[in-house]
């Protein structure tokens, strides 16, 4: 996880739920990360790496560009 000056957010919860209520736990198990990965990724505290974030993205049936967003900073 790099220091970035945007933020990047998530809508995995959603989907998760959208996905017949599918649980940080399944979702950490098909993905190959821990249930605690999930929670901080879905929780905005962690970056996933390119990897992780694609294979969220297929898991969930879902279009990365509509799982993971990036928000650009504020002006000053």
């Amino acid at each position: 996880m790099g220091k970035s000056d945007g933020r990047i957010t998530n809508r995995i919860r959603v989907l998760r739920f959208e996905r017949g209520e599918m649980t940080q736990q399944e979702l950490a198990d098909r993905a190959g990360v821990t249930r605690q990965t999930i929670n901080a990724i879905e929780g905005g505290k962690y970056s996933p790496s390119l990897e992780v974030a694609f294979r969220i993205a297929r898991i969930l049936d879902t279009p990365i560009d509509a799982v993971f967003q990036y928000g650009e900073p504020e002006k000053p």
